[in-house]
């Protein structure tokens, strides 16, 4: 299904009856992955999901965004969906919308829609302290992009900074449009994790024990900082672990939200 929303076309589902549950997807992925999870909570629960901006086959916003604006926009999706309460599950990129979303919402006298229960799964918001390896590679790649936006440079060897780039770039970053790559920046640099303690509903962390996008130390921190979490670690999985072992996490699901 689609609608508009601030004139991005939106590829949505909405299925079901009864409560709500909201997926929100991770970063460059689609409702599509949600597909199991989906079908797992469908008898029981109204499922609503989104392909955010950018992503999936919603279109594309006009700039880059921060978390903030991407907040704005699925607000203004659970307000267009009539949604007044629901429980939230997210993955990875998801997590951090999740994470401004809730504390957003504690601050609001009248809110228009409550979160009951959050279910993370490799979700992101921690960002990572860089090693001191890490931090001389970044100082270094800086330094040689600027030596090589030179003019004389840059005339000589025009493609040398996109070079560069894709040398050094994660495939999200190098498979994303301009705007995208902008925005993954702005997301990915922000720290959420002074926002876990604002969570004050039942919430469920899902996590690879082999995630390396978003290591299990982090579903650890959140635990220890979300006053009501539990952790289930999910063994010889990654950052996708909802479909490396789609039968636990389903069952984990269905005990979570009382499914029989």
């Amino acid at each position: 299904m689609y609608t508009t929303i601030d004139n991005i076309h939106v590829n949505y589902i909405d299925e079901g009856q009864g409560d709500c549950i909201l997926l929100l997807h991770g970063w460059g992925s689609n409702i599509a992955l949600f597909d199991g999870i989906m079908k797992t909570l469908l008898p029981a629960y109204r499922v609503v999901a989104l392909d955010m901006p950018g992503m999936g086959q919603t279109g594309e916003q006009a700039a880059s965004w921060c978390v903030d604006q991407y907040v704005d926009f699925v607000m203004k999706f659970i307000e267009e969906r009539k949604i007044t309460s629901c429980a939230v599950l997210c993955h990875s990129f998801g997590g951090r919308v999740l994470l401004k979303m809730n504390a957003r919402l504690a601050k609001m006298d009248n809110k228009p829609f409550t979160i009951t229960k959050v279910v993370f799964i490799d979700a992101a918001g921690i960002k990572p302290v860089k090693t001191t390896k890490q931090k001389v590679s970044l100082r270094l790649y800086k330094m040689a992009r600027a030596f090589m936006s030179l003019r004389p440079l840059k005339a000589m060897y025009p493609d040398a900074i996109d070079y560069m780039r894709k040398k050094r770039g994660s495939a999200d970053y190098n498979s994303a449009t301009p705007i995208m790559r902008e925005t993954l920046v702005k997301v990915v640099n922000e720290d959420l994790r002074y926002l876990l303690p604002e969570i004050k509903v039942p919430t469920l962390l899902i996590w690879g024990a082999n995630d390396t996008a978003t290591p299990l130390s982090d579903a650890k921190i959140m635990e220890q900082e979300i006053p009501d979490a539990g952790l289930v670690v999910v063994e010889s999985t990654g950052h996708f672990s909802f479909l490396e072992n789609a039968t636990l996490v389903h069952s984990v699901l269905q005990s979570f939200f009382h499914i029989k």
